[in-house]
């Protein structure tokens, strides 16, 4: 059973749901100029489904694709790995390396300010946070925002010279839609979940976007470039295409759609 919801001319429609073995699942239209066939996504970060059609082809038609499609659609999203919030007591990779959430009672057992700290003497090394059990989240998060922060202006500056300009700011958010832009005017943009993955992962991710500030494109020149600040830069788009949808995993989710899809299409 297949459900379109029609609207006036004015709102073309915009989704259409699937049903599937007594389970109901959504379809979000994306309509492209440019598309020469429909393509079905299931996208990992915030599982939901897209289909990407002509702007001119016809909803039947959509209709009949996605039906023929809703096993596959039931499938690849049965396959996605369950949500992980920041909890104690719940193992998290951090630099690549398997860490323990710990909340503890007691103040910071060392030098210096801070709710969150390392704990590199368990096994798996742990990552405690004090105060309110209520924020801890919040702190644990805070915490990868910081380091992640440090260690992407630290990758930065050691391009500047071999790139010939620094970029005019870095900011980080929670991005699904890529993991780091560079704007025209050298302002970069970063993904703090680059923190859980392996520190040659975040390497490679800046040096692309430091090489951007030469190069706004993809030629060959950006692509020299971008090897000779990262020579691990196969490796990294390696590991990103097999394990960079698992980052998104944990903590809390931003809205847009992470760029690592499964994806079926035909008409």
């Amino acid at each position: 059973m297949l459900n379109l919801k029609f609207g006036l001319r004015a709102k073309p429609v915009d989704e259409l749901f699937v049903v599937h073995q007594d389970r109901r699942f959504r379809v979000a239209i994306k309509r492209l100029a440019s598309a020469r066939r429909f393509t079905l996504r299931v996208r990992a970060a915030t599982r939901d489904v897209v289909l990407t059609m002509p702007a001119r082809s016809n909803l039947r038609d959509a209709e009949g694709f996605v039906q023929r499609h809703a096993e596959w659609i039931a499938h690849r999203l049965a396959r996605l790995p369950d949500r992980q919030s920041f909890d104690p007591d719940v193992e998290i990779p951090f630099r690549g390396a398997p860490h323990m959430l710990v909340h503890c009672d007691h103040a910071r057992p060392m030098a210096g300010a801070g709710p969150v700290w390392i704990d590199a003497s368990r096994t798996p090394a742990a990552i405690c946070a004090n105060g309110d059990p209520a924020h801890f989240e919040r702190r644990i998060t805070d915490f990868f925002r910081r380091e992640a922060r440090r260690e992407i202006e630290d990758a930065a500056r050691r391009h500047v010279a071999a790139v010939g300009r620094a970029p005019i700011s870095i900011s980080l958010k929670d991005t699904t839609s890529r993991w780091g832009s560079c704007s025209a005017k050298g302002a970069l943009n970063f993904s703090w979940r680059l923190i859980l993955a392996p520190p040659f992962v975040l390497d490679y991710l800046v040096a692309h976007e430091m090489a951007h500030l030469r190069h706004h494109n993809h030629s060959d020149q950006f692509w020299s470039l971008t090897k000779t600040l990262c020579p691990a830069t196969a490796k990294a788009e390696a590991w990103l295409k097999l394990y960079g949808a698992q980052l998104h995993r944990y903590g809390r989710k931003g809205s847009k759609a992470f760029s690592s899809e499964a994806e079926t299409g035909s008409r």
